[in-house]
């Protein structure tokens, strides 16, 4: 059997289950490990180039306007490939690829592979992706093993929030800076699973341009910025348009110290094991008193207020 995953979460939960033998063609936006021993099916023109929040804003409003995709598939490659079966997504067009695109791609091959969705809109429907992709490869039971790691470590935080009482924390997480999207889809259900909770949120729904007013009025305790596709150092150099903006100050959490950078991949990279990884970074950083982010994460966010440090 071979297989092609054009979404870096789907290549991922692959990697994590042991069934990276089966995966032959992977997008150029894929962990660094796939990258290095798979061939690049799926390129972006935007590949390698350096814009700002606004300009990346511009460029995908006008594709989608214009009805053009920014994404395109190397066809000869995926010809040579041939798979059996390819991972796509429809949850966001703008992020990655979607299955529209890899069907006019696909139609122009001599075998016609299985184009597999994975449209996750919840915590739990990422959970379901891994079963899906498991039992696509004949490998279903590796799915279970995998999240039952996964489900204790949350099971944990949430049985020690209860056993201190602890109260949810006031949160703000974003998905983008200029213009400032909320989080949505699964995200808020990390920071229920975290001891938080962001009403500004779109709980299994999209994210979506939220005035800055609005999270002067709802002044968050924590904010946590994550914008979709930025690490930390990225992240970092656009920090000052959010500190720039009038009530920056005043916010609760810029006040008490607790705004926050965490590289996207935590978040709006929908794979089980990164998502389980994001929700235990959010819970040290709504309650350091009871959690420690783990050693293997701390390189995945910083305190806004080591941004001169990063810059």
């Amino acid at each position: 059997m071979k297989i092609c995953s054009f979404l870096p979460a789907a290549t991922q939960m692959i990697y994590d289950m042991g069934l990276q033998h089966l995966l032959h063609g992977v997008t150029f936006e894929c962990p660094q490990q796939a990258l290095a021993e798979k061939p690049k099916v799926v390129r972006c023109v935007l590949e390698d180039k350096q814009y700002s929040s606004a300009e990346i804003d511009r460029i995908f409003s006008a594709s989608k306007a214009q009805g053009k995709s920014l994404y395109y598939v190397d066809e000869s490659l995926l010809q040579q490939i041939a798979p059996d079966i390819i991972f796509t997504q429809d949850v966001c067009e703008v992020c990655q690829i979607d299955t529209a695109c890899t069907a006019n791609a696909v139609a122009k091959l001599e075998k016609q592979p299985l184009l597999i969705p994975l449209t996750p809109q919840s915590l739990e429907d990422v959970f379901q992706t891994a079963v899906t992709i498991a039992r696509a490869a004949g490998a279903e039971e590796k799915a279970y093993r995998y999240l039952a790691g996964l489900q204790a470590r949350t099971q944990d935080i949430l049985d020690t929030l209860r056993k201190h009482r602890m109260p949810l924390k006031r949160v703000s997480l974003l998905e983008w800076i200029e213009p400032i999207y909320n989080c949505g889809h699964w995200i808020p259900f990390q920071v229920a699973q975290a001891g938080g909770i962001d009403m500004l949120a779109s709980p299994a729904g999209d994210s979506i341009v939220t005035p800055w007013e609005k999270i002067v009025k709802y002044n968050p305790e924590v904010l946590v910025i994550a914008p979709c596709g930025f690490h930390i150092g990225r992240a970092a150099e656009e920090l000052h348009l959010l500190a720039q903006k009038p009530g920056w100050q005043d916010l609760e959490a810029v006040k008490n110290g607790q705004v926050y950078l965490v590289d996207f991949d935590r978040f709006t990279q929908p794979s089980a094991g990164t998502l389980v990884d994001g929700i235990e970074i959010l819970a040290a950083l709504f309650h350091p008193e009871l959690f420690a982010v783990p050693a293997h994460l701390q390189h995945k966010y910083c305190n806004a207020a080591e941004v001169k440090v990063l810059a």
